[in-house]
């Protein structure tokens, strides 16, 4: 292993931003059903579409599309409605509720994509307590692979970005975190093809924990 791909494991950090979606919850199932059925209502080719609407807002997404008399607004609304009705199969990742309730709440915040609704209704299903500080898709004018989301993050907690150590699953949020200045972990728990990446790389939870020293600095440590 390099030192580029062991860094998240010998520092430090004074806080956790951690994506939503693929990261400490898989809603991949749930999202495909929707995003599916409205790709192949707009004639795309779903099998293409679908890896590019990981990770990023659904009015980005749609909007990048540039599909005549399609409004990225009122479809992306379309879309969440649809989503929140529809959180059969979201469960928190193996060892994702135990890991987030160890770590001293004013210490992490999600950076999600993600909707404030929606988010509250994935949180929900999964099991995970909403946290004290989170970041939707409301909250930034342009979303991920823009770092914006994971500076606001960062501000409100009252920290650099480059004291925190970002969780990501996918190449925008990476590309995100990456922007933002952040340290980054690669979640690789929903990834169906193995990932590129030169930073460190985490399964789930289950063989992890976080440790906490006195002055409330937080690092990882795996079991075993």
């Amino acid at each position: 292993m390099s030192a580029a791909q062991s860094s998240a494991f010998a520092k430090s950090y004074s806080g956790f931003l951690f994506d939503m979606d693929g990261t400490i919850i898989n809603s991949i199932a749930a999202a495909e059903r929707v995003w599916g059925n409205w790709a192949r209502s707009k004639g795309l080719d779903v099998e293409k579409f679908m890896p590019t609407m990981h990770g990023k807002r659904g009015v980005d997404t749609i909007g990048q599309l540039n599909l005549p008399g399609v409004d990225p607004v009122a479809e992306s609304n379309l879309i969440m409605e649809a989503e929140i009705a529809d959180i059969e199969g979201v469960v928190a990742l193996p060892g994702a509720i135990d890991f987030l309730a160890s770590l001293p709440p004013e210490r992490w915040a999600i950076v999600t994509s993600s909707p404030y609704r929606l988010a509250m209704a994935r949180l929900d299903a999964a099991g995970i307590p909403v946290p004290r500080f989170i970041v939707t898709a409301e909250d930034v004018k342009v979303g991920k692979p823009d770092p914006q989301g994971y500076i606001l993050g960062a501000q409100r907690l009252g920290l650099r970005t480059s004291d925190c150590l970002v969780f990501e699953d996918v190449m925008a949020g990476i590309k995100a975190g990456e922007a933002a200045g952040a340290d980054v972990l690669v979640i690789t728990a929903t990834h169906s093809h193995p990932v590129e990446t030169d930073h460190s790389t985490l399964l789930n939870y289950e063989n992890v924990r976080a440790h906490v020293d006195g002055n409330g600095k937080m690092s990882l440590v795996r079991n075993g």
